[in-house]
């Protein structure tokens, strides 16, 4: 079933909330480097309002894999939240990553993923918003309410804080 219920105002500057990892050496560098080049490259896609901590994390899921370096940023963007998630994934590209041939979970030079747009709700074959797994990831949450605490998951009404509280 598909399920869409995107409430966005006529503004067309919108607040996203997005999640950055790495955990491979690439060209540009180490982790550090990498989440860096992604912040510059995200920064072309409208105005950074804010950047969180960098926080070292195990690995979730699939563990035989080298730690991840997460943060998560504030963008505000003009772009829908589908044209959005489509640019992130060419950032993830240009940098190195191939989602088509990489394992699931694995190991990566980026990984972008779009958390939250305004109070969009939306379930596409190419994009769910809010982020599905985002309410279960403390590498996700702990990031993101470093910078925006009050930010609200339109489908639970909980702020970013509170899912924080909730999952720990």
């Amino acid at each position: 079933m598909e399920l869409s219920r995107v409430c966005l105002a006529p503004n067309p500057m919108r607040l996203a909330a997005i999640a950055l990892g790495s955990n491979l050496p690439s060209p540009c560098g180490d982790r550090d480097a990498n989440l860096r080049e992604a912040i510059t490259r995200v920064a072309r896609l409208g105005k950074v309002r804010a950047v969180s901590s960098f926080y070292d994390t195990a690995p979730v899921g699939y563990t035989d894999q080298p730690d991840f370096l997460n943060a998560a940023l504030l963008l505000d963007t003009e772009l829908d939240p589908l044209e959005l998630m489509r640019a992130l994934l060419a950032i993830e590209r240009a940098m190195g990553r191939d989602r088509a041939i990489a394992p699931a979970k694995g190991p990566r030079i980026i990984d972008l993923d779009l958390l939250l747009v305004d109070d969009a709700v939306l379930a596409t074959p190419e994009l769910t918003l809010p982020h599905p797994a985002m309410a279960k990831r403390s590498f996700v949450l702990e990031p993101l309410a470093e910078i925006a605490p009050a930010m609200v998951d339109p489908l639970t009404g909980l702020t970013v804080a509170e899912l924080l509280a909730h999952l720990n």
